[in-house]
């Protein structure tokens, strides 16, 4: 191994001797464009051997002990290429790295100006050039863009941009890491629609419709597929399907159809895999359920709640090697935690193969829904509820009936559920005002926290049910009225929870168990900021629930990979205004007009300069959300631009605002899209959205806005394009 002393060592290079890499992988980047940041990293057995350049290409070694493990469940996985030997790069004391642990490599680049990079002969040897002479210093610099290297032809381990839409590390504790993977998803759009097999037939279901059209389209058994749900919106039908063997369901082999209104077929996506039955488990568990269940809450720090949970199923689960093992599956939680998984444990061997995670980091005085921070006023609202989407109001589920902040969408409380707020005065008055110079843990506070928290919920709940999140999409309501669903599933709000701080969360089980909103307060100020009473954070909460119960047909399976969860941080974050203007998140919790995102949403690229091509440089959720949220941004901007707003959407989805058409597409987009989406096929789908509603209308805007930040015709594994189709030029 090399000497770190060695390392930091000052050594003079020329600009001949800059071959950072040399490996003969079949995997890496095809160019490197000018850039002005870079990064890339390599593991050895030692640890991590970072190389960064900053200025005129200066360079400082760091050798960072104790590397995470990239293996499936957070040890030290080893890779085929494990005893290739690599040279760092040519220097007068020269220093290498053997017995490579990781066969991927990155560099730490910032630089003052942009950097003539080009990819030679070698797919990795990235060589820089440089004018004169260098020397070594440390660096102090930051936004990085992540090209990975591979030194075999082998698959890459993560973090591999390609394993952006199938691969996700979790960590589950600081000693403790799981990698969970769904097989990738083809999608395909039908614009006005095709035939499916059973067209001719006038009796049949939607439902075997489908089916008949899976079968069709990946060429397997009819044994083979399982209609798990289905629901009929007003613009196009939805139908989700599981793939089985032996009469067991996968896990995360998947399939949606979504038909028009003319019984034709308009999207289609699939994660069907086909398995040899020599890499295909036994359908008969050698290993007891309550033996997994014990190995899942020790790995987990949680407990399966048998009253509360559903009873634990055997399903498969598909594995990135073509294998399929038989899981036992089932819920695990912790409260105190805030921790919310569905564990999936081998049946055979009773190890944890994977998780979903469901969480995601009268008369009323309120912030307004269309208000964003405190400091814009609260104002008292009476009857606000829709009468459409909440028939028996905000405070009764038809059977029983409160005076309190608790009702059939939503129950805002603190500590407990016993402790809502009750009204101030008789005939459901809620009259609290908030006095943000005392503590938010006031009496008057806490009350106006849980008012308004209830009131953003509620009102989110009837808009987005009049654009089509009802009982029979999978929404939160404990009375369904008969109209589809599962029910007992309204949303609990935790205010100031005791917790967390300086965040929020909401978890997304499947339909029928409650979604779970935490929200916490804000250490940035004296005295703290509540979390509750700043409307953008409590919005972007509840759209988690939305966007989860939604994508995937109500499982909250469906935005697990590190694309799709970016995505889930980016949907719909802001309720718009007639004048678009640059939009900043969390700027109240904060005391910072910058708020807590790197960016505003902005039309302008100088202001958000994120790009589809940002992606690589990102790896957390919420770096990701920020280019889709961004993109959204655009969308709605464009959709403003030529249609105008309409002042009554919220309330009116027959209006022809601007507004009106990005809350309907928002929406239309998710059911249709495939399980775990991508920014390709998300795009996609807002696009057959806007033919099977609008018969089109908007087909040229969406492309150019889509366009305008990378993600146009030809845009591909995270490379920009702005080609928009030849009719829209």
């Amino acid at each position: 191994m090399y000497d770190e002393a060695d390392l930091l060592a000052p050594t003079l290079l020329t600009s001949s001797s800059m071959d950072l890499f040399e490996t003969s992988s079949a995997r890496a980047l095809d160019h490197v464009r000018d850039i002005s940041t870079y990064r890339a990293t390599r593991w050895s057995d030692g640890g991590l051997l970072r190389t960064t350049y900053t200025g005129d290409l200066v360079l400082h070694f760091d050798s960072l002990k104790n590397s995470p493990g990239m293996g499936t469940s957070g040890g030290s996985g080893k890779s085929p290429s494990q005893t290739k030997k690599h040279r760092s790069y040519d220097r007068k004391k020269e220093a290498s790295v053997s017995s490579m642990r990781y066969h991927y490599c990155t560099v730490d680049l910032v630089t003052t100006r942009p950097i003539a990079s080009a990819a030679r002969s070698r797919v990795c040897d990235v060589r820089l050039s440089a004018p004169k002479m260098f020397a070594f210093k440390k660096v102090f610099a930051s936004v990085f863009l992540a090209v990975l290297c591979a030194t075999t032809a082998t698959a890459v381990p993560y973090p591999s941009n390609a394993k952006f839409a199938t691969h996700r590390t979790r960590e589950i504790s600081q000693d403790f890491k799981i990698e969970t993977y769904h097989p990738e998803s083809s999608y395909e759009t039908f614009g006005e629609g095709i035939d499916h097999p059973l067209s001719k037939r006038s009796d049949a279901s939607i439902e075997e419709a489908a089916a008949a059209f899976v079968q069709s389209r990946t060429g397997v058994q009819a044994d083979a597929v399982h209609v798990r749900t289905s629901f009929e919106g007003d613009a196009a039908s939805h139908v989700y399907v599981k793939q089985q063997l032996n009469g067991i369901p996968f896990a995360n082999a998947v399939a949606n159809v979504a038909f028009n209104k003319d019984n034709k077929v308009v999207a289609f996506g699939s994660s069907f895999v086909k398995v040899p039955s020599k890499k295909t488990a036994p359908a008969a568990p050698s290993v007891t359920v309550e033996d997994g269940i014990a190995s899942a809450e020790k790995a987990l720090n949680g407990k399966y709640d048998a009253e509360n949970f559903p009873e634990p199923t055997l399903e498969y689960f598909a594995k990135d090697d073509g294998s399929a093992v038989l899981t036992h599956v089932f819920q695990v939680r912790n409260e105190d935690a805030g921790t919310w998984y569905e564990a999936f444990v081998d049946a055979h061997t009773g190890d944890l193969v994977s998780v979903t995670d469901f969480r995601s980091k009268a008369s009323y005085l309120v912030l307004p829904i269309y208000k964003e921070i405190l400091t814009q006023g609260f104002q008292t609202l009476t009857d606000p509820q829709d009468t459409t989407a909440s028939p028996q109001g905000w405070h009764s589920d038809g059977t029983t009936s409160t005076t309190s902040t608790a009702g059939n969408n939503a129950i805002a409380f603190k500590g407990s559920q016993s402790a809502t707020t009750s009204q101030s005065s008789s005939g459901l008055v809620f009259n609290y005002p908030t006095n943000p110079n005392q503590a938010p843990t006031t009496t008057a506070n806490v009350n106006a926290a849980r008012v308004n928290a209830f009131y953003v919920v509620n009102t989110i709940h009837d808009i987005t049910y009049k654009y089509g999140f009802t009982e029979s999409a999978f929404n939160f309501q404990n009375n369904n009225f008969g109209k589809g669903g599962a029910g007992n599933d309204r949303v609990t709000i935790s205010v100031q929870d005791s917790n967390g701080i300086d965040n929020a969360d909401f978890a997304t089980p499947p339909d029928g168990q409650s979604g779970r909103m935490r929200m916490f307060l804000w250490d940035f100020t004296n005295p703290e900021r509540d979390g509750a009473l700043e409307n953008d954070i409590v919005t972007h909460e509840n759209t988690h629930g939305i966007t989860n119960r939604m994508t995937g047909g109500g499982t909250g399976r469906c935005l697990q990979t590190l694309e799709s969860g970016g995505m889930g941080e980016g949907w719909w974050t802001e309720h718009k205004n007639a004048t678009v203007v640059d939009y900043v998140l969390g700027q109240y919790v904060i005391n910072d007009p910058a708020g807590i995102r790197s960016h505003p949403y902005s039309t302008d690229a100088t202001v958000n300069p994120l790009r589809y091509s940002s992606l690589p440089t990102l790896n957390e959720v919420h770096d990701i959300g920020e280019v889709w949220a961004n993109m959204l941004h655009n969308v709605y901007a464009a959709l403003v631009a030529d249609h105008g707003f309409s002042d009554t959407a919220h309330t009116d989805p027959t209006t022809t605002g601007g507004n009106t058409v990005f809350l309907h597409l928002f929406i239309d987009a998710l059911p249709i899209q495939p399980c775990n989406p991508t920014f390709l096929t998300a795009r996609d789908a807002w696009i057959q959205a806007d033919a099977n509603r609008f018969g089109g209308a908007n087909f040229c805007t969406l492309w150019k806005a889509f366009a305008s930040r990378g993600l146009g015709v030809n845009a591909a594994n995270h490379r920009d394009d702005t080609t928009i189709p030849d009719e829209c030029q």
